[in-house]
């Protein structure tokens, strides 16, 4: 890749780093190879990463971060980026590694007086920084914990371990304890589907279709069917759970984050638009049948062994847009057969001549 001429951080003399964590869940999951390979690079250092309140937790969880600094969001206006600034400049941090690729990361800290300042020459940034990356049309193409990692990389950082284990990372006690607080009786199966994804309508399969892929499941595996995700999936779950023959556990908008991550790691099978909670599913390696329309599987696909995406090729996919301008042909495809023979092969390919 090809880098302006000051591009390696050096290994020594830097105590405190500041890493400006990813603002959506997915993304700050497909940073994770990079924040591992900060610390491995440097072990001694204090490391401390600022993140926005609802991506805290994946840090919090799977990261050897010593500290998570929340960007709370009274700091939200230009005002309070400076105020923000000001809090982190009595820190003295001695660098700062942006994996938010904003100007307004590279900002806060020019005016947090961090003297190392290193990223993406993105968003119009590159005079902000001291370590400035260039972002190639070829590494945009590639997945995006690659995309980080490369980045990285350049800043002289070794490329880590891409499997992270981040389901042994988990408390087995927390696990049982959520599992008792929400689903009381857990029958053989654990079927999780996300119905949302944050980025637009384009992003999102059909309630109704949804339904019917539970409804088949639940005629063929004694599961448990749960459906997860933000406040904001809450309409269309509750859509799902009223159209569904079969009882569903409506959990959307109910749980934290963290309860989430605890719910999704117990699961047999995990169904999802292309969403931060699939990304969160495919890297604890659950069987995760990923649903993709709008968006680039090559860029933003699910990690793990046992991730399978269900696309439709078509001419105008993927179009990275929020709402279809057209028929949403990339979708309507996507029949209930199709994810339901998916699924079914995922569960006899993970659990074998098991029910």
């Amino acid at each position: 890749m090809n880098t302006k001429k000051r591009t390696q951080l050096p290994r020594n003399g830097i105590h405190k780093i500041l890493i400006r964590g990813t603002n959506w869940i997915g993304d700050a999951v497909m940073t994770l190879p990079a924040v591992a390979s900060i610390r491995a690079t440097y072990p001694e250092s204090h490391l401390a990463v600022l993140a926005k309140p609802w991506v805290a937790d994946i840090y919090r969880l799977f990261s050897g971060v010593d500290e998570i600094i929340i960007f709370e969001s009274r700091f939200d206006t230009p005002s309070g980026i400076f105020r923000l600034a000001g809090q982190l400049k009595k820190r003295k941090f001695d660098a700062a590694i942006l994996l938010q690729n904003a100007i307004e990361a590279a900002i806060i800290a020019l005016a947090a007086g961090i003297p190392l300042r290193a990223g993406y020459d993105t968003d119009a940034r590159g005079l902000l920084l001291t370590h400035s990356v260039k972002r190639t049309a070829s590494v945009k193409k590639v997945r995006q914990t690659l995309y980080y990692l490369d980045m990285v990389k350049a800043l002289g950082c070794p490329s880590a371990d891409g499997d992270l284990h981040l389901k042994d990372r988990l408390n087995p006690a927390e696990a049982q304890k959520t599992i008792e607080k929400f689903v009381r009786n857990k029958k053989n199966l654990l079927i999780g589907i996300a119905p949302g994804a944050t980025y637009g309508a384009a992003k999102r399969w059909f309630p109704d279709r949804f339904a019917k892929v539970a409804d088949k499941l639940f005629g063929h595996f004694p599961a448990q069917i749960i459906l997860l995700g933000g406040k904001d999936d809450g309409g269309t779950a509750h859509e799902i759970a009223k159209t569904s023959s079969v009882p569903l556990l409506n959990l959307a908008g109910k749980t934290t984050l963290r309860e989430a991550i605890y719910l999704i790691a117990q699961c047999d099978l995990f169904i999802s638009n292309d969403s931060g909670l699939m990304h969160i599913a495919g890297a604890l390696n659950i069987p995760t049948l990923a649903i993709f329309g709008s968006t680039n599987p090559v860029t933003t696909g699910p990690l793990g062994n046992n991730s399978v995406i269900i696309r439709k090729e078509v001419s105008c996919s993927p179009c990275l847009k929020e709402t279809c301008p057209k028929d949403f042909r990339c979708m309507k495809l996507i029949s209930v057969d199709d994810v339901f023979d998916e699924a079914q092969k995922l569960l006899r390919k993970t659990r074998g001549s098991q029910p």
